[in-house]
C-alpha cells in the first residue's frame, strides 16, 4: 500500500485547515468599529478700494489716498472623523490666511531674556481646532483639545456663508480675538430647547492689550507654547426652540497676568526671596467678558446681532509695564482701558424668488452696522481718544449658490469719534470664493 494519502485526500485536508483561518478574518473584520470621514473647508478672497491712508493715528486721522488691495484672506480645511459605535468624535481645522507661512517668536534666556522672531513668508498657517469629543447620548458630550471659545457670534458663525458682510463684525473683531480658539476641557448640554457650554481654557496674555484693540491682540499665537498658568472659564447659553432663531448669552471670566511671556508684573516687597519667581505674589488682573448675542435665518431674512461688554481689573499696572516692554515683543505698548464696548447687527432679505431664480439661489441686499469703543469710560488718567469709537455703516448685497459658492459686494463708511475732528473713510470690497 502507497505511504502517501491520494491528492483529494490532501485537498480535502488543506481547505479543512484553512476554512478556520479565513471565517476568523472575516469575524475580525466584522468587528471593527466603523469609521466616518467628512471632509470640509471654505476660502475667502477679497478685492477692496479705499479712498484713505493706512494710518489711521495721524492728527485728523488717516490722510485722503485712492488705492487698491488683493488678498488670499483664507482657506480653511476641515477633516472629521466619527466612530459612532462609541461615541467618539474627532476635528482638525486648519486655516491658511493671506496665503503665507507665519512667524515664530522664542525668549532667548541666554542672550539677556530678549525675543527673537524669524519670519519665512507674510501670512499664516493656524490650527484653529484639534479636539477629540466624548458623545454621551444625544444630549451631553466633553471635548478635550483646542477648540473656538464661546463667547460672541463668531463661535458658531465664522464661515462667510454665515454672515452676509464681506468682512467678519468689525466691531466684534477689534475687540477680542477673531475666531477666538484656545486649547481646554468643553462640556455642552443640549436640553429641550436650550444648548449649555461650559469650557475651561488657558487665558490670555496682558502684554498684547492695547488703547486701539483692547485685549484682541493678547490671543497667544506669537510663542510655541501656550501658557496656561492663569486659566478662564467661559459658559454659555443658547435658546433653539423657536424655529429658524437663535439666542443667548454668554460670559468669559480669567486672569492674564501669569501668561505673559516673563513674570515681570509682581507686587513689590522688601525682603524678597530671590529663588522665588514672585515671592510677594502677582498683580491680578482678571478679564471679565459679557455678551447677548441673536441669529435669526427664517424665510427670506437673515440677521445677526450682539452686544458685548468688557471689564480689565487693574488696566493701569497692565498699562504701565506693558510701556516697558522690549520692542522686539512687537505689541503696541500704548494703555489700555479698563472698559470697552461692541454692538453690531445685521440684517438681509431674500429677493431671489421675485427675480424668478430658482432654490439653489439666494441675493439679499442687506445693511449692516458695527460700533466699537476700546476706551469706553477711561480712569481719570487716560486721555479718552475719541479716535477709538468707531461706528461703521455698511450697505451691500450677498448673492450664494446652492450654499456652496458666493459672491459679496457692499460700501461701508467709517467715523472715528466724531467728523469734525476726523476725515470719515470709505471702503468699497469685493468678496467671493466657496464653502462645502
Amino acid at each position: 500500500m502507497s505511504r502517501h494519502a491520494p491528492i483529494p485526500a490532501l485537498l480535502c485536508t488543506v481547505i479543512m485547515l484553512s476554512a478556520p483561518s479565513a471565517r476568523a478574518e472575516e469575524e475580525v473584520e466584522k468587528k471593527r468599529p466603523a469609521l466616518e470621514l467628512e471632509l470640509g473647508g471654505y476660502a475667502d478672497l477679497q478685492f477692496a478700494f479705499y479712498n484713505h491712508g493706512e494710518n489711521q493715528n495721524r492728527e485728523g486721522g488717516a490722510q485722503r489716498d485712492a488705492r487698491m488691495t488683493f488678498d488670499t484672506t483664507r482657506l480653511v480645511l476641515e477633516l472629521e472623523a466619527a466612530l459612532p459605535e462609541y461615541g467618539l468624535e474627532a476635528e482638525v481645522e486648519v486655516e491658511f490666511e493671506h496665503g503665507g507661512t507665519g512667524a515664530a517668536m522664542e525668549l532667548e534666556n541666554e542672550e539677556f531674556g530678549e525675543f527673537e522672531q524669524e519670519v519665512e513668508k507674510g501670512g499664516e498657517v493656524l490650527i484653529e481646532e484639534l479636539y477629540l469629543k466624548k458623545k454621551f447620548g444625544d444630549r451631553f458630550s466633553l471635548a478635550l483639545g483646542r477648540f473656538y471659545v464661546a463667547v460672541g457670534t463668531l463661535s458658531e458663525y465664522y464661515r462667510p456663508t454665515d454672515y452676509l458682510g464681506t468682512l467678519r463684525s468689525e466691531a466684534e473683531t477689534l475687540l477680542i480675538p477673531n475666531t477666538w480658539d484656545e486649547m481646554g476641557l468643553q462640556a455642552q448640554a443640549k436640553l429641550s430647547g436650550l444648548k449649555l457650554t461650559a469650557q475651561v481654557v488657558n487665558g490670555l496674555d496682558s502684554t498684547g492689550f492695547s488703547s486701539q484693540r483692547w485685549v484682541a491682540q493678547g490671543h497667544q499665537r506669537r510663542f510655541e507654547l501656550v501658557r496656561a498658568t492663569d486659566l478662564a472659564a467661559v459658559l454659555r447659553a443658547d435658546v433653539t426652540r423657536f424655529e429658524g432663531l437663535v439666542f443667548g448669552a454668554s460670559g468669559y471670566y480669567g486672569d492674564t497676568t501669569r501668561n505673559r511671556p516673563k513674570p515681570d508684573l509682581v507686587k513689590a516687597c522688601e525682603e524678597a526671596d530671590e529663588r522665588e519667581v514672585a515671592p510677594c505674589g502677582h498683580v491680578s488682573a482678571p478679564l471679565l467678558i459679557l455678551d447677548a448675542h441673536l441669529s435669526l435665518d427664517r424665510g427670506p431674512w437673515r440677521a445677526k446681532a450682539l452686544a458685548l461688554w468688557g471689564y480689565l481689573q487693574n488696566a493701569d499696572d497692565i498699562s504701565a509695564r506693558n510701556a516697558r516692554l522690549s520692542n522686539l515683543l512687537n505689541v503696541p505698548r500704548t494703555p489700555v482701558a479698563e472698559h470697552a464696548l461692541a454692538v453690531w447687527a445685521e440684517l438681509g432679505f431674500d429677493i431671489a424668488p421675485y427675480l424668478a431664480l430658482g432654490e439653489d439661489h439666494r441675493l439679499e441686499p442687506y445693511v449692516r452696522f458695527d460700533y466699537a469703543d476700546a476706551l469706553l469710560d477711561p480712569r481719570t488718567e487716560l486721555f479718552d481718544n475719541p479716535r477709538f469709537a468707531r461706528s461703521i455703516y455698511t450697505l451691500g448685497a450677498a448673492y450664494t449658490l446652492a450654499g456652496l459658492a458666493f459672491a459679496k459686494l457692499d460700501f461701508s463708511h467709517r467715523r472715528l469719534g466724531d467728523t469734525s475732528s476726523f476725515r470719515p473713510e470709505n471702503t468699497v470690497r469685493l468678496s467671493t470664493g466657496f464653502s462645502y
